[in-house]
């Protein structure tokens, strides 16, 4: 099973450590899932964990740790476009969508609830689930 975590589930599981995201995160690590990423995603991990908000409660030695780890997974290293027909909420976000065309994905695992992702529900066979939600089903 091919797994795409949002950038947002990522640091759920480094402020969280009992939460659905943890969980998904430690599921990963043990092989239950292939997960995939990009290269623009780790970025974004990166600029997202130095915002004065998170800052105070992100260590950076434990995001680095967790960068290092996501180096371990599937990084697509093409340039990841939407094709122009699929219209997205959060232009943030095209770039999840066009991995899980582009991966194949089974999951795109995502909390946020305000960018449109979840109400979509699927892209191409890709589900689109909330983490407790993929807790419940795939693990």
């Amino acid at each position: 099973m091919r797994v795409i975590l949002d950038t947002n589930v990522l640091l759920g599981a480094l402020i969280s450590p009992h939460g659905p995201p943890d969980t998904i995160y430690h599921a990963w690590r043990s092989g239950r899932f292939e997960l995939v990423t990009a290269s623009e995603q780790l970025d974004e991990l990166r600029r997202v964990s130095r915002y004065p908000k998170l800052r105070g409660i992100l260590p950076a030695h434990r995001v680095g740790t967790m960068v290092n780890n996501l180096q371990r997974a599937i990084v697509l290293n093409v340039r990841l476009t939407l094709p122009s027909e699929i219209e997205v909420n959060d232009p943030n976000d095209a770039f999840l969508l066009a991995m899980a065309l582009e991966s194949n994905a089974d999951y795109l695992v995502t909390g946020d609830r305000r960018a449109g992702l979840l109400q979509r529900g699927t892209i191409a066979r890709t589900r689109i689930a909330t983490p407790a939600l993929f807790c419940a089903e795939a693990l």
